[in-house]
């Protein structure tokens, strides 16, 4: 069997600023930390900070009031910062800076009079936090016959945006067709699909017809993730979503020479390098890794950490004096 090790592929610079955010913090607050949602969709990720001690939470009522809360990488509403400030929490904001550029949009939008078409999954936390931005100017739009179902009239002032880790092409279909019944639509002026989403989907394309099988380390509740699986489908090869190698099956690689090998942006290069062992041991692969884009991408912690990293410091050194 031979392994082709896409590259790029695991986290992107947002999930990396996260997840060190969050390890920070437990060094510079101690436990309980508090996470409002998941730090990033990925189940072996939550389930080792879990075990440190972080307590995720999907409702601010379940934060004692006073505690500290960080903000996942998906980001929040604003009604949700309100909510942290009158329980008395001190928040630390983790949300992806491409996630923050969507939220400015929309806000600017909103301010210009625009109504908006925001295209994303229902229900995704970016989602939720995004339309929280600007409620009552924010549609979701999630596919064309969605497009074909909007009322708002023909010459309505409109734009649009969209969730970032969603798939670039089902995007341009829904995109067209929003222009298509909105010639005088206006949108973003560079893509909201982060760099990280496109380069993982654009490696996928380009290898998948060397390969007989797709492998993607990732969680169901990513939706990068699942993107890439798609994708993979797509491309005529059959694609596993897994996270990690104890979910494989060696039913699965009958016949099989070679496979690709890729991660979500949410997933950790660790259970990459554990399927490939797997692989390795049973079945003799051999590994060639092919890379489609260099990524030189990276975040600064969120401000509130840089803050209480010189406080500590300062009182560190005013102690030894």
């Amino acid at each position: 069997m031979k392994i082709i090790l896409a590259s790029p592929r695991g986290f992107c610079a947002g999930v990396v600023m996260a997840i060190e955010a969050l390890d920070r913090a437990l060094d510079l607050c101690g436990e309980p930390l508090y996470v409002y949602h998941e730090i990033v969709h990925n189940r072996p990720v939550v389930e080792s900070f879990r075990r440190r001690g972080v307590v995720f939470v999907d409702d601010l009522r379940d934060v004692p009031e006073g505690s500290h809360l960080l903000y996942s990488a998906h980001g929040v509403a604003p009604a949700i910062r309100q909510h942290s400030k009158e329980r008395g929490l001190h928040a630390i904001d983790a949300t992806c800076p491409l996630v923050v550029k969507v939220h400015l949009e929309a806000v600017r939008f909103a301010r210009e009079g625009y109504q908006i078409f925001l295209i994303g999954h229902e229900g995704h936390d970016e989602v939720i936090g995004t339309m929280g931005q600007a409620p009552g100017c924010i549609h979701l739009v999630q596919n064309e016959a969605d497009v074909e179902r909007l009322s708002l009239p023909a010459d309505a002032k409109v734009a649009y945006l969209t969730q970032t880790t969603l798939s670039v092409d089902d995007a341009t279909v829904i995109i067209n067709s929003l222009k298509r019944r909105y010639p005088q639509i206006t949108g973003p002026s560079r893509s909201d699909i982060c760099y990280a989403t496109q380069n993982r989907q654009e490696a996928v394309k380009e290898l998948s017809p060397e390969v007989d099988l797709v492998l993607v380390l990732g969680s169901r509740n990513s939706s990068n993730s699942l993107r890439l699986a798609e994708i993979a489908e797509i491309c005529g090869k059959p694609a596993h979503l897994i996270d990690g190698a104890e979910e494989m099956d060696d039913l699965w690689f009958a016949g099989i020479e070679t496979v690709l090998v890729t991660a979500g942006a949410s997933a950790s290069d660790l259970v990459v390098q554990e399927c490939v062992r797997h692989l390795e041991a049973r079945f003799g692969a051999t590994v060639e890794t092919r890379t489609i884009r260099n990524e030189n991408v990276s975040f600064p912690l969120p401000k509130e950490l840089r803050e209480m990293a010189s406080d500590a410091s300062n009182l560190h050194d005013t102690n030894q004096r």
